[in-house]
C-alpha cells in the first residue's frame, strides 16, 4: 500500500480559478462570495489578485490547460480594470498549452466591447447566468437582467468570436411548473448553445432566500414537481442534441466544460482571489471571504489563505467516489487503482453489491 506522499503527482497539469467577486446586486439565493460594485474602487482587488496570481504561478512547474473567471460578474469590471486583469493572467500563463479559457458574464453585461476584449485576450468561452425566460421568474430569484436581455448577448459573443457559449438555467424556483420550465429550456435551446447547465434551486443557509422561505414568505417547489422538471431537462436536452454528462451539466459533442470535469476527475487546482479555493499535492486551501482583509493580507504576505487541510488516503478515497459519480462516465477503476492502491471494485465490494441490486448503481 503506498504511503500518503504518493498519492498525488507533482507534474499533473491543473486547472487555474480566478475569483472577482464583483455583482450588480447581490441575488437572494447566491451563497457564492459576491457584493454590490457600487460606490467600490475596483482596481486595488485586481492588483492584488494579480499579485497572488503571480506568487502562485512563479513557484509552479505544473501546465495550465483550463482558466475559469467566475464570481461574481468578471464583466461587470470596467473595460480597462477587465483587460489589466485578462492582460496579466494571460502573461503568467503559457496559453500555447490552455485549451479553455471561461468567463462568466451576466446578461446585462455584455457588450461588443468587452466580446472583443475576451476574445483578444484568449478567452474561447463565455457562461452566462440566463436562469430563467420568464421575468416572474427572474424576479423571484432577484435577478436585474431581463428575458429580452438574453438573446442579444449571446448573439453579441457570437459575432465578436466567443467560440462556445454556455447558459446556465434553474429549476425549482418558487411559482415555477413544468410548463415554465419547459418554455425556458426551449428558448435557451433555439438560441444554440454549446453547453446548458441546469441547477435545481438550493436553499443555502444565510442567503435572503432561506430566510424568506423561514418567513414563510417564499413557498418552496414540490420535490415531486421538481424531479419532474428534471427528468424533463435530461429528456428534453437529448432530444436537442445535449449530452447529460454530469449531474447538472448538458453539451453538444466536445463541448463539455474542461475546467470542470478537472474538479469532478479529482485533477489538482489553483485557487486565486477573495474566498477562492484550491487543491495543490494534496493541500487544500481558502483564501480569506473578505475583500479589504485579502487585499491586506496579500500586501503582507503574498497570499490570503484563511485555512488549509491536507488531504490523506481516506479523504483522498472518499472525494474520488464522490466527484466521479457525478459523472455519467463514473469511477475511473484504473486511475482509482494507480493512485489509491486498492481496487474499487473490491474496495466496496459490499456497498456496489446492495446499491447495484436496488437499482440505484451501475
Amino acid at each position: 500500500m503506498p504511503s500518503d506522499d504518493h498519492l498525488f503527482a507533482t507534474d499533473e497539469p491543473a486547472g487555474l480559478y480566478i475569483h472577482v467577486p464583483y455583482c450588480e446586486t447581490k441575488c437572494g439565493y447566491c451563497d457564492f462570495y459576491s457584493v454590490p460594485v457600487a460606490g467600490r474602487e475596483t482596481a486595488p482587488l485586481v492588483a492584488a489578485i494579480v499579485r497572488e496570481l503571480d506568487t502562485r504561478l512563479a513557484r509552479m512547474t505544473r501546465t495550465i490547460p483550463t482558466i475559469f473567471m467566475g464570481g461574481g460578474t468578471p464583466t461587470i469590471l470596467s473595460t480597462a480594470t477587465l483587460d489589466s486583469l485578462l492582460t496579466a493572467t494571460i502573461s503568467l500563463v503559457d496559453m500555447t498549452v490552455v485549451q479553455e479559457f471561461t468567463v462568466e458574464a451576466n446578461p446585462a453585461t455584455v457588450s461588443k466591447e468587452k466580446a472583443s476584449l475576451l476574445v483578444g485576450r484568449g478567452v474561447n468561452r463565455v457562461s452566462m447566468g440566463a436562469q430563467s425566460f420568464l421575468p416572474a421568474e427572474l424576479a423571484a430569484l432577484e435577478r436585474l437582467h431581463s428575458p429580452g436581455d438574453i438573446a442579444p448577448s449571446v448573439r453579441t459573443l457570437r459575432e465578436g468570436g466567443v467560440k462556445e457559449v454556455n447558459l446556465d438555467l434553474i429549476f425549482g424556483i418558487p411559482g415555477q411548473t413544468p410548463e415554465t420550465w419547459n418554455h425556458s429550456l426551449h428558448r435557451a435551446i433555439e438560441l444554440g448553445p454549446d453547453h446548458i447547465a441546469c441547477y435545481g434551486l438550493t436553499y443555502e443557509p444565510g442567503t435572503p432566500l432561506t430566510a424568506q422561505r423561514q418567513a414563510a414568505r417564499v413557498v418552496p417547489c414540490d420535490e415531486g414537481l421538481e424531479a419532474e422538471m428534471y427528468l424533463l431537462a435530461i429528456d428534453t436536452l437529448a432530444q436537442a442534441g445535449y449530452a447529460h454528462y454530469e449531474i447538472s451539466n448538458f453539451a453538444r459533442p466536445g463541448c463539455q466544460c474542461r475546467h470542470n470535469l478537472m474538479y469532478w476527475r479529482n485533477h489538482p487546482y489553483i485557487g486565486v482571489g477573495p474566498s477562492a479555493a484550491g487543491c495543490i499535492d494534496g493541500r487544500r486551501y481558502k483564501n480569506l471571504r473578505d475583500i479589504n482583509a485579502y487585499i491586506r493580507r496579500i500586501d503582507a504576505q503574498g497570499h490570503a489563505e484563511a485555512e488549509s487541510e491536507l488531504l490523506d488516503r481516506d479523504k483522498l478515497v472518499l472525494e474520488m467516489v464522490m466527484m466521479q459519480l457525478r459523472l455519467t462516465e463514473g469511477l475511473n477503476v484504473a486511475d482509482f487503482t494507480a493512485r489509491v492502491g486498492a481496487n474499487p471494485l473490491d474496495m466496496f465490494a459490499e456497498p456496489i453489491s446492495r446499491l447495484c441490486a436496488d437499482g440505484l448503481l451501475e
